[in-house]
């Protein structure tokens, strides 16, 4: 499982030998040239004797990463290297920031040293050195900020793929589910540059991926699709079709006027009609249903 930071702390000594010593061996046993490659960027930092003492977990977690990368299956190979790239650019972030703040640190002993040596020169030639150490300081500090932020946006931008892959063991069922998403969103993408259309809103239940249709998308009592029906209809045919593996459960809700049988039916002949095979959609009635919701279509894998 990953380290925490807090046994980062503790072990701090024996971690940093053991990515020095191991780095080396991950780059000629690497297959993957972009494995090589994120190893070589590793050893870089460590090869430097100003960074090889810092950010120490980020390098490990980085170090995680590509050794996760190194064994991933093709399916999940993708988002897998995605990551320890990520994590490796976060790692050489970290070094700079934490540069960057030991570079601070040492600057501002500096203006110490020069304040007490100023009690013994010239007190406004003091005074004018230590101001422009200031302001070198405060450069070097929003630097740092800027730098951090920036890394931090970066990891919250990447939260669901990290979610998936932060443990070195790895948990299965969520590397699958996130890998589903990304499938969903890029299918939907696709989907939305084919139809023209804009797809409806889902949300991902145990069940799969649900959009729920408003009764709007028929024509007023009656099983006939409206024009925002046709585009609907339009833009998840799409979307099916982006997935060849995909299958459509079509549920109808009904009002006084129509049954939710003839609407499910409705929006299944209209997928039919463009293009999606019959074999990979069914459709029935779920009883009455509102103004919001008269049809739900369940994509599953």
């Amino acid at each position: 499982m990953s380290l925490t930071r807090s046994c980062l702390h503790a072990r701090l000594p024996a971690l940093l030998l053991g990515l020095s010593i191991a780095l080396p061996g991950m780059v000629l046993a690497a297959d993957n040239p972009v494995v090589a490659q994120l190893n070589q960027r590793l050893i870089a930092l460590q090869a430097n004797p100003d960074s090889a003492e810092l950010a120490a977990f980020e390098r490990l977690q980085a170090q995680q990463a590509i050794a996760e990368l190194a064994e991933a299956r093709r399916s999940v190979r993708e988002r897998a290297q995605y990551v320890a790239e990520r994590r490796v650019e976060i790692a050489e972030i970290a070094v700079r920031t934490q540069a960057a703040q030991r570079e601070l640190g040492r600057l501002d002993r500096t203006r110490s040293e020069l304040l007490v040596e100023a009690s013994r020169r010239e007190a406004e030639r003091a005074r004018q050195e230590a101001e422009r150490l200031r302001i070198q300081a405060q450069i070097q500090a929003e630097e740092s900020e800027r730098l951090r932020q920036a890394a931090e946006a970066e990891t919250l931008a990447r939260q669901d793929a990290e979610l998936a892959l932060t443990s070195v063991a790895g948990q299965q069922s969520a590397k699958l589910s996130a890998a589903r998403q990304k499938e969903a969103r890029l299918a939907r993408e696709e989907a939305e540059l084919v139809s023209g259309a804009k797809l409806p809103a889902s949300k991902f239940e145990a069940r799969g991926e649900v959009f729920t249709l408003p009764a709007s998308i028929f024509a007023s009592g009656s099983a006939k699709l409206s024009g925002v029906g046709q585009s609907s209809a339009s833009s998840l045919a799409a979307y099916l079709q982006a997935s060849p593996k995909a299958k459509a459960r079509i549920e109808g809700y009904g009002d006084k006027q129509t049954n939710g049988q003839r609407r499910a039916e409705a929006i299944r002949d209209a997928l039919i009609a463009a293009g999606v095979p019959k074999a990979r959609i069914q459709a029935s009635g779920k009883g009455n249903g509102t103004s919001a919701r008269a049809v739900d279509v369940i994509v599953t894998q």
